[in-house]
């Protein structure tokens, strides 16, 4: 693929991510805030709404706001320019550029809810019986699935002085 087209592409995998995520963040807010948990295919899936103040499993909420906004806004955007860095300089293609783009797009759209917000819109659980998952967001997958797209190759390859 060109240059431009793996550009574009790119493009349109943020844009579906970081859309997707707003839509579903929206229809939450309107259709689960102060309503019940809704259950579904015999309480595998669970919908809820939550704002949360904090990280991953809420870890972090009840810090006071200046450290919150340290480590969740102005860390959160540090380590995002970071990977995009990390990912141009070290020339990632294939499944570690779109694991990076999926991280980044899905990072970009929680600190957009931490900057307006000041938390991030969760809906998601699924389990079975009470092993189940925290509550979490399309950003949230989209981060996980980046992260491991781009584990998985960039720890599979041998690194710069083995290929010497």
């Amino acid at each position: 693929m060109s240059r431009a087209g793996t550009r574009l592409t790119l493009l349109l995998l943020i844009l579906a991510t970081v859309g997707c995520d707003r839509v579903t963040k929206y229809i939450a807010a309107v259709a689960l805030a102060d309503a019940p948990t809704r259950s579904f295919m015999m309480d595998t899936v669970r919908l809820e709404y939550m704002e949360n103040t904090g990280a991953f499993l809420s870890l972090g909420a009840s810090w006071p706001a200046d450290v919150r906004t340290a480590v969740f806004i102005v860390g959160n955007a540090v380590l995002l320019l970071l990977v995009v860095v990390a990912a141009v300089r070290g020339r990632w293609s294939g499944l570690a550029l779109v694991g990076a783009t999926l991280f980044v797009a899905g990072g970009m759209s929680n600190l957009a809810d931490r900057i307006v917000r000041g938390s991030v819109i969760d809906f998601m659980n699924v389990g079975i019986g009470p092993l189940r998952t925290g509550i979490f967001n399309v950003a949230d997958m989209a981060i996980m699935l980046g992260v491991a797209l781009t584990a998985s190759v960039l720890f599979r390859s041998p690194g710069p002085s083995a290929r010497a």
